[in-house]
């Protein structure tokens, strides 16, 4: 029950304007194979941005993320800094250039953008965590930043700087 394993790997891109919204989603769609989800602003926000206006997109990948978070870690020489992981297991990276995934070919048409790689690790038995009844998850099944950088160094080879 201890083990860790790779709940899902969220990709996410914040675009501004509809041509670079749609660019984004056409590189979201060819990268990870699902169907992406526009996300829009819930309220005016600070920036004057008008409620319910697309401001980006997202795609979550729960089966076969594995596969998807090597070929990622891949673009950025699978190496991370330890300022990329929270206090709750969780790491996070950008993509600088789509083109750097393997498997990837430039377009003309979309230019270059890049991307937002998240990934949510978990312990069996984490569902309790979700469900009403259980208001506290115990402390020692709670994920630390130790066990996450533990974890990507010997299931990914990642080094740590």
């Amino acid at each position: 029950m201890r083990n860790l394993r790779v709940e899902k790997v969220t990709l996410n891109m914040g675009c501004g304007t509809k041509t670079s919204l749609d660019h984004a989603k056409l590189i979201l769609e060819k990268v990870s194979e699902k169907t992406v989800v526009i996300t829009r602003t819930y309220k005016r926000s600070t920036f004057n941005v008008p409620k319910d206006k697309p401001i980006g997109c997202k795609v979550t990948i729960r089966k076969g993320s594995q596969e998807l978070l090597k070929k990622l870690l891949e673009t950025i020489d699978n190496k991370l800094a330890e300022g990329n992981f929270d206090n709750h297991g969780n790491f996070s990276f950008g993509v600088k250039e789509y083109i750097d995934v393997p498997g990837m070919e430039y377009d003309p048409k979309i230019g270059i953008l890049g991307f937002d790689v998240c990934v949510t690790l978990e312990r069996p038995g984490y569902r309790i965590k979700r469900k009403k009844l259980s208001k506290k998850l115990g402390k020692k099944h709670m994920i630390t930043k130790e066990d996450a950088i533990a974890f990507t160094k010997e299931r990914f080879g990642v080094k740590i700087e």
